[in-house]
């Protein structure tokens, strides 16, 4: 039995974790539904992808083409997870936040958001621009040392055209949102070929950080483009880089990207 004469710690405050130097770490992946090949040569990579993703150590996760059920592929493989990718992915200490954006015969996908920070709420929009492509954002506030830090998922259309529309109602959500001094990541795969939509989100206050080389993701074999992004508001860019290696090209088609901020 406790001392009431001693009080009890705060295990809230004791188990945030903290943020070194003021940095604040986050990725974006596009993990291509946990499964990669085609066919009977196609394999499941979910269990990899745990891996890899704890070793991001960043503070926030954004993840696109997430499942959270498939009827044929859990029947397909033995080793098939139990719970749903996003929560089996989340490493521990980790929360998840998912949402599906398009149903399909064997099941549902969507966005995904991992954090060690504590998410103090979260939301969806539908995003389709037509009936042949389900898209959507995923909206989460995180508090980062008492600072809420509004993170949007997004994964934008494959037509050109469905793209300036999908950021043109991007705009419109985060006017109505999020406000406008509050510090704000807009993160996903843009599938923006080109790098043509920049000047739109520059256009309401979202920048990305400008290295001296490239940096590319996609395909992650013999990456040639950068369809995944991570553009900010009210904070400071530092830093964007992509890991290399052959574990990450044989996980999924694109590559995950890391970017560090300043608060």
């Amino acid at each position: 039995m406790s001392d009431p004469s001693v009080p009890e710690p705060d295990f809230a405050a004791s188990q945030l974790p903290q943020l070194p130097g003021g940095i604040l770490r986050v990725a974006t992946y596009n993990i291509h539904k946990g499964v990669q090949g085609l066919g009977p040569a196609r394999r499941l990579e979910i269990h990899n992808l745990g891996l890899a993703i704890e070793q991001l150590d960043a503070d926030i996760v954004c993840l696109q083409e997430v499942r959270r059920s498939n009827r044929r592929e859990a029947a397909y493989f033995d080793r098939w997870p139990l719970v749903p990718q996003a929560q089996y992915l989340a490493p521990e200490g980790y929360e998840a936040v998912y949402h599906t954006n398009a149903y399909t015969r064997h099941g549902e996908h969507g966005n995904a958001l991992l954090t060690r920070w504590p998410v103090l709420e979260s939301r969806h929009e539908d995003m389709s621009d037509h009936r042949f492509e389900q898209r959507g954002l995923l909206h989460a506030c995180v508090q980062v040392q008492g600072t809420a830090v509004h993170t949007v998922v997004v994964h934008l259309g494959l037509v050109p055209g469905s793209r300036v529309r999908q950021v043109a109602q991007l705009q419109r959500y985060i006017r109505r949102e999020v406000p406008e001094d509050a510090p704000l990541v807009v993160a996903g795969d843009f599938n923006d070929w080109g790098n043509q939509l920049s000047q739109m989100l520059a256009g309401f206050g979202l920048l990305e950080h400008g290295g001296a080389s490239p940096v590319f993701t996609y395909p992650s074999r013999l990456p040639v483009a950068r369809l995944d992004h991570v553009y900010a508001r009210g904070l400071v860019p530092l830093s964007l880089t992509v890991p290399r290696g052959r574990i990450w090209w044989r996980m999924s088609d694109h590559l995950p990207l890391i970017a560090e901020f300043r608060l």
